[in-house]
């Protein structure tokens, strides 16, 4: 069952998330976004409200959360309900696909990782963004998960993991990126990202069908 309950009860608070954590979030955007291709066809894995999809300029995508459809929809974005381990597009379609946190929050992570390969396109890419559980933030949410209102019910992976997961389904050529260094609190400007991963808390991995 996709865990979209926390979601379609607090929305308002998940938007807000973004918006007191401004700083972090756009640095997530910059670390994601030269791995887009441009002018290309893509697809969103776990929509959300289409806070990475807007700036990202991704049009479509699947979303099991109602509430969080319905704010999305109403951004202009062409999002359906649907679960990563179904997804409901054909085979060979998208030029390349995103999936940002929500490998915490899916059933079976590999299923999830061959559907996206299966709608993707030969060469297409698969960008995952995720909080690495190895990384200061990633302990900080383990610690006080069952305090924590969107992290009670998720699944952290660790980069190693996340990159073992993709091989072993198949996906090559891994290009990888961190940022979000320090603490949440103390992030005052939009950092840049480093290659690689160990420093940061959010880690980026473009691969290749």
């Amino acid at each position: 069952m996709p865990k979209t309950e926390t979601f379609d009860k607090h929305y308002e608070q998940y938007e807000k998330w973004f918006m007191l954590n401004k700083n972090v979030y756009l640095s997530e955007i910059k670390a994601i976004q030269d791995f887009i291709p441009r002018h290309k066809k893509g697809m969103e894995v776990g929509m959300g409200s289409g806070l990475f999809a807007i700036p990202l300029s991704i049009e479509d995508g699947i979303e099991p959360s109602e509430k969080m459809r319905v704010i999305a929809k109403n951004r202009g974005l062409n999002v359906i309900d649907g679960i990563a381990e179904n997804l409901p597009y054909s085979s060979n379609s998208y030029d390349f696909a995103l999936i940002v946190t929500t490998i915490c929050f899916v059933d079976e992570i590999k299923k999830s990782f061959l559907e996206v390969k299966r709608v993707l396109k030969f060469g297409g890419k698969f960008i995952v963004g995720f909080v690495d559980k190895d990384s200061s933030l990633g302990k900080n949410y383990l610690k006080n998960k069952e305090d924590s209102l969107f992290y009670k019910d998720a699944t952290f992976y660790s980069t190693n993991t996340v990159l073992n997961l993709l091989k072993e389904c198949g996906f090559k050529n891994p290009v990888i990126r961190q940022t979000v260094f320090g603490k949440l609190n103390e992030i005052n400007k939009v950092q840049s990202f480093k290659d690689g991963y160990g420093e940061g808390s959010f880690v980026v991995i473009s691969i290749e069908k």
